[in-house]
């Protein structure tokens, strides 16, 4: 469905090391187990937390995107995030002839690489504090790291915090985050 190109995080990629790996367990999410072993659109359906971001992915189109091969690293917003919008957003945007919107707004949430927490708190390290991180929806999210947790800042500077990071998936990762990316056009 979407060319993924990718950008600066498709250095992550090339991790090497001398020791055996250590598996810590992934963390729960909206009180469900998730399973490496199951896509991102296989586990975000369990997590009650992330309701209205399955509602969103289903209405958009792109669960057969976020259940295929990726490697894909997603922003997923919770509920709680989703209120933060302004009162009546998300029913609009959730409106058939809002897709293409709606597309922008989630894909903006999506990048096309496998970017665990550590890798990114890297590159915010070598980028001298602020890293760009450029999205599947062509955002350009600034990634920061405030008292030891990785932010992200959207093109309007609305702050998200990650609340829970590297939540392994068969297709890449999540990483939980308390408010909604918007593109600049929104």
């Amino acid at each position: 469905m979407f060319k993924f190109a990718m950008h600066t995080l498709a250095a992550v990629a090339l991790v090497a090391g001398t020791a055996a790996p250590v598996f810590a367990a992934n963390p729960k999410v909206g009180g469900a187990p998730m399973y490496e072993t199951k896509t991102i659109v296989e586990n975000a359906v369990n997590s009650k937390d992330h309701t209205t971001l399955v509602a969103a992915v289903k209405a958009a189109g792109l669960v057969d995107t976020l259940s295929g091969k990726g490697p894909f690293t997603v922003f997923a917003p919770t509920n709680a995030a989703f209120k933060k919008l302004p009162k009546g957003a998300v029913d609009n945007l959730l409106k058939p002839e809002n897709k293409a919107q709606l597309q922008k707004v989630l894909t903006c949430h999506v990048v096309a690489a496998d970017a665990m927490s550590g890798m990114i708190a890297k590159m915010i390290k070598d980028d001298g504090g602020t890293h760009d991180v450029k999205t599947v929806g062509g955002c350009i999210l600034k990634a920061k790291m405030n008292k030891g947790r990785i932010t992200l800042t959207d093109e309007n500077g609305s702050v998200a915090r990650v609340t829970i990071a590297d939540v392994k998936q068969s297709n890449g990762v999540i990483h939980v985050i308390d408010r909604v990316m918007l593109p600049k056009t929104m």
